[in-house]
């Protein structure tokens, strides 16, 4: 199984490298893996590149990171780096290349072979055979990788199905995948535009952790990376929480709810039934684990909206504590409203499909 990892970006041509090497140990203490480097903005000279370069991956190298230099034929020509001989990158301790442009698919294929290990990161973010055209030279391809783009500017980055298209195109080939995700304070990019860094533009504005809670059940991303310096504490240890494995959603419960409510909302492995229906999502086994478990029914009567988190009370027979999620708005005193998915994440119930594993929390 391809390991999924989180991910900071540093920008070492606009920052200094105290900043960086503390945000480096912020990631460490909340288990970040990978840095992604900027080169796009190099100014200095090749020595003073190498050895700007050099002194912050090594930091990052000592902590266990891996980082991927973000590079285009413009600036290979302005370090005087041909890409029959990649030592330059080599010596300064990347542990591989990401190519912002591409060459022409047997450049990227010859480049997978480098002697010293490197690996040779792909842009994701088009939609043409590019992937394909690589592979078809006979790349090295467990040192291919993939990664998307990030976008500055608002209104600008890939909408969702665009976004899809292009990541199955390297599914498909079980290809290492990496996206970003946009920090709410931070302010440092590549250029001089941040309206946020991410790769979807419907993930401009919302929790950090909610946008890495959508790329990772796309099942299209394995690394989730923060595109922009520097995200804030609570913000790496937010999605230092999120599990990349399965969707968690967060409840909001209400005031009434019960012991037994809390218990078969938060400690049962959930999956949805796999005879699927369009009026709520059903996590059928709390019924069976819990049945001999009283569930008073609750005073109140309502609608159920969308997102609701409902059990079945002692009115509901067989159904008593089975718990089930809201899609369409409906009323039914046999069942308890128990809370709510949190507002951002009510969007994340269409990644539920018949039987998707999923938890909930409320923490």
């Amino acid at each position: 199984m391809t390991m999924r990892h989180l991910g900071l970006s540093i920008y070492p041509d606009h920052s200094k490298f105290e900043d960086n090497a503390h945000y480096l140990d912020l990631g460490h203490k909340y288990g970040f893996k990978r840095i992604f480097m900027s080169m796009l903005e190099v100014q200095g000279t090749v020595e003073q590149t190498k050895e700007n370069y050099k002194k912050i991956i090594s930091y990052g190298n000592k902590l266990g990171y891996q980082t991927f230099l973000d590079v285009s034929p413009r600036i290979l020509n302005k370090l005087g780096v041909d890409y029959h001989d990649l030592s330059f990158f080599h010596d300064i301790g990347a542990t591989g290349l990401r190519l912002d442009q591409a060459f022409d698919g047997a450049t990227e294929a010859l480049m997978s072979y480098n002697p010293y290990g490197l690996i040779i990161e792909l842009n994701m973010s088009n939609n043409v055979d590019y992937l394909n055209n690589v592979i078809s030279y006979q790349a090295n391809t467990p040192f291919i990788y993939g990664c998307h783009n990030f976008y500055p500017q608002k209104g600008t980055a890939l909408p969702y199905d665009f976004f899809m298209e292009c990541s199955k195109r390297f599914r498909k080939f079980n290809i290492h995948s990496a996206t970003f995700v946009s920090s709410s304070v931070g302010k440092m990019g590549p250029w001089n535009v941040t309206d946020g860094l991410p790769t979807l533009e419907e993930d401009r504005y919302l929790p950090i952790q909610v946008q890495a809670k959508q790329l990772w059940a796309t099942n299209m991303i394995d690394d989730v990376i923060i595109g922009n310096a520097y995200a804030s504490e609570d913000e790496l240890r937010a999605l230092s929480l999120v599990n990349p494995y399965q969707l968690v959603l967060h409840v909001d419960y209400v005031k009434d709810v019960n012991d037994i409510e809390k218990t078969i909302v938060e400690k049962p492995q959930h999956f949805r039934r796999g005879d699927m229906n369009s009026i709520v999502i059903r996590s059928t086994m709390p019924r069976v684990t819990y049945k001999d478990i009283p569930n008073t029914p609750h005073d109140n009567e309502q609608e159920f909206k969308r997102g609701d988190v409902l059990t079945g009370n002692d009115g509901f027979g067989i159904y008593k504590n089975e718990l089930q999620i809201v899609l369409k708005p409906h009323t039914e005193s046999r069942k308890n409203k128990v809370g709510s998915i949190a507002k951002d994440e009510l969007f994340l119930l269409d990644f539920i499909k018949p039987w998707t594993k999923f938890k909930l929390t409320s923490e």
